[in-house]
Protein backbone atom coordinates (compact mmCIF):
# COMPACT_ATOMS: atom_id res chain seq x y z
CA UNK A 1 0.00 0.00 0.00
CA UNK A 2 3.07 2.79 0.72
CA UNK A 3 4.49 1.37 -1.65
CA UNK A 4 1.70 2.04 -3.98
CA UNK A 5 1.29 6.00 -2.73
CA UNK A 6 5.00 6.40 -3.21
CA UNK A 7 4.77 5.28 -6.71
CA UNK A 8 1.48 7.24 -7.33
CA UNK A 9 3.52 10.65 -6.03
CA UNK A 10 6.56 10.06 -7.65
CA UNK A 11 4.34 10.19 -11.08
CA UNK A 12 2.38 13.21 -10.54
CA UNK A 13 3.18 15.94 -12.44
CA UNK A 14 4.60 19.26 -10.83
CA UNK A 15 1.76 22.33 -10.99
CA UNK A 16 2.95 25.50 -10.96
CA UNK A 17 1.06 26.43 -7.76
CA UNK A 18 2.84 24.56 -5.73
CA UNK A 19 4.82 25.88 -2.81
CA UNK A 20 3.61 29.20 -3.34
CA UNK A 21 1.72 29.84 -0.22
CA UNK A 22 4.82 28.80 1.54
CA UNK A 23 6.66 31.35 -0.16
CA UNK A 24 4.94 34.14 0.11
CA UNK A 25 5.92 37.25 1.99
CA UNK A 26 3.55 38.88 4.52
CA UNK A 27 3.38 42.95 4.51
CA UNK A 28 6.40 43.92 6.17
CA UNK A 29 7.62 40.68 6.64
CA UNK A 30 9.50 40.12 10.05
CA UNK A 31 10.46 36.45 9.62
CA UNK A 32 13.02 34.17 7.77
CA UNK A 33 12.65 35.52 4.43
CA UNK A 34 15.48 36.52 1.13
CA UNK A 35 14.99 40.30 -0.01
CA UNK A 36 16.07 39.61 -4.08
CA UNK A 37 17.38 42.75 -6.06
CA UNK A 38 17.10 40.86 -9.22
CA UNK A 39 19.55 42.62 -11.90
CA UNK A 40 20.45 41.81 -14.91
CA UNK A 41 16.92 41.17 -16.84
CA UNK A 42 16.90 41.15 -20.85
CA UNK A 43 13.67 42.58 -20.99
CA UNK A 44 10.33 43.22 -19.29
CA UNK A 45 8.40 40.32 -20.75
CA UNK A 46 7.43 36.92 -19.06
CA UNK A 47 7.03 36.22 -15.68
CA UNK A 48 9.74 35.79 -12.85
CA UNK A 49 9.62 32.53 -10.99
CA UNK A 50 12.15 32.28 -7.60
CA UNK A 51 12.42 28.64 -6.12
CA UNK A 52 13.81 28.08 -2.87
CA UNK A 53 15.53 24.50 -2.23
CA UNK A 54 17.49 22.45 0.42
CA UNK A 55 21.53 23.62 0.15
CA UNK A 56 22.25 20.01 -0.92
CA UNK A 57 23.23 18.95 -4.69
CA UNK A 58 20.41 15.90 -4.17
CA UNK A 59 17.70 18.76 -3.76
CA UNK A 60 18.58 21.47 -5.58
CA UNK A 61 16.20 21.72 -8.45
CA UNK A 62 14.68 18.17 -7.70
CA UNK A 63 10.91 17.85 -8.56
CA UNK A 64 8.52 19.96 -6.35
CA UNK A 65 6.23 17.27 -5.16
CA UNK A 66 9.24 14.85 -4.63
CA UNK A 67 10.53 17.26 -1.86
CA UNK A 68 7.12 18.20 -0.51
CA UNK A 69 6.53 14.71 -0.29
CA UNK A 70 9.43 14.12 1.78
CA UNK A 71 8.76 16.95 3.74
CA UNK A 72 11.55 19.30 2.54
CA UNK A 73 11.83 22.78 2.23
CA UNK A 74 10.83 24.09 -1.33
CA UNK A 75 8.94 27.45 -1.97
CA UNK A 76 7.69 29.23 -5.19
CA UNK A 77 7.20 32.69 -6.10
CA UNK A 78 6.00 33.26 -9.28
CA UNK A 79 5.09 37.20 -10.85
CA UNK A 80 4.82 38.94 -13.99
CA UNK A 81 8.08 41.03 -15.07
CA UNK A 82 7.45 44.48 -13.74
CA UNK A 83 7.12 46.78 -16.61
CA UNK A 84 9.28 49.31 -15.12
CA UNK A 85 11.81 50.64 -12.21
CA UNK A 86 13.69 48.27 -9.85
CA UNK A 87 13.05 44.74 -9.39
CA UNK A 88 12.42 43.13 -5.76
CA UNK A 89 10.96 39.73 -4.67
CA UNK A 90 10.51 38.47 -1.26
CA UNK A 91 10.60 34.68 -0.64
CA UNK A 92 9.61 33.52 2.72
CA UNK A 93 12.29 30.58 4.03
CA UNK A 94 10.63 27.97 6.97
CA UNK A 95 13.62 28.43 9.22
CA UNK A 96 17.19 30.52 9.49
CA UNK A 97 19.66 28.17 7.46
CA UNK A 98 21.02 28.18 4.48
CA UNK A 99 19.03 27.23 1.10
CA UNK A 100 19.64 26.99 -2.43
CA UNK A 101 17.72 29.83 -4.51
CA UNK A 102 16.68 30.09 -8.26
CA UNK A 103 15.71 32.54 -10.41
CA UNK A 104 13.78 32.22 -14.00
CA UNK A 105 12.95 34.83 -16.17
CA UNK A 106 10.32 32.71 -18.74
CA UNK A 107 10.12 35.30 -21.24
CA UNK A 108 7.54 33.99 -23.56
CA UNK A 109 5.69 32.88 -19.89
CA UNK A 110 5.05 29.16 -20.68
CA UNK A 111 6.45 27.72 -17.35
CA UNK A 112 9.08 26.31 -19.39
CA UNK A 113 13.30 26.96 -19.23
CA UNK A 114 14.41 27.40 -22.50
CA UNK A 115 17.95 27.79 -23.02
CA UNK A 116 18.04 29.82 -26.10
CA UNK A 117 15.51 32.15 -24.75
CA UNK A 118 15.27 32.18 -20.98
CA UNK A 119 17.40 33.57 -18.39
CA UNK A 120 18.30 32.60 -15.08
CA UNK A 121 20.14 32.93 -11.87
CA UNK A 122 21.10 31.84 -8.32
CA UNK A 123 21.64 32.86 -5.20
CA UNK A 124 25.57 33.68 -4.65
CA UNK A 125 25.63 34.38 -8.45
CA UNK A 126 28.21 31.77 -10.04
CA UNK A 127 29.64 31.06 -13.09
CA UNK A 128 27.51 29.45 -15.42
CA UNK A 129 28.29 26.94 -17.50
CA UNK A 130 26.05 24.18 -19.31
CA UNK A 131 25.31 22.15 -15.83
CA UNK A 132 23.37 23.61 -13.11
CA UNK A 133 25.53 25.05 -10.45
CA UNK A 134 26.56 23.13 -7.35
CA UNK A 135 23.83 23.53 -4.84
CA UNK A 136 26.79 25.40 -2.16
CA UNK A 137 27.84 27.69 -5.09
CA UNK A 138 23.59 28.72 -4.97
CA UNK A 139 23.14 29.25 -1.95
CA UNK A 140 22.57 32.24 0.77
CA UNK A 141 22.04 32.08 4.32
CA UNK A 142 19.16 33.81 5.84
CA UNK A 143 18.74 34.77 9.77
CA UNK A 144 15.54 35.26 11.33
CA UNK A 145 14.41 38.06 9.95
CA UNK A 146 14.85 39.38 6.38
CA UNK A 147 17.67 39.10 4.35
CA UNK A 148 18.63 40.93 1.26
CA UNK A 149 20.45 39.49 -1.34
CA UNK A 150 21.47 40.38 -5.40
CA UNK A 151 20.68 37.77 -8.13
CA UNK A 152 21.72 38.42 -11.96
CA UNK A 153 19.81 36.80 -14.43
CA UNK A 154 22.29 35.40 -17.15
CA UNK A 155 21.41 34.57 -21.02
CA UNK A 156 23.17 32.27 -23.39
CA UNK A 157 25.17 33.97 -25.38
CA UNK A 158 27.28 31.82 -28.30
CA UNK A 159 27.42 28.33 -27.78
CA UNK A 160 28.82 28.16 -24.07
CA UNK A 161 29.13 31.35 -22.71
CA UNK A 162 26.41 33.21 -20.12
CA UNK A 163 26.21 36.68 -19.36
CA UNK A 164 23.66 39.31 -17.80
CA UNK A 165 20.97 40.42 -20.32
CA UNK A 166 21.45 44.23 -19.44
CA UNK A 167 18.76 46.29 -18.66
Amino acid sequence: MIGALLLATATIASTPDLGKAEGQCRADERGPAYLVDVTGLKDRAGRLKLELYPANDADFLADDNQLIAAGKPFARVDVPVPESGPVHLCIRAPAPGTYALSLLHDRDANRRFALSIDGVGFAANPRLGLAKPRAAAASAAVGAGPTRIGIIVNYRRGLLSFGPGGK
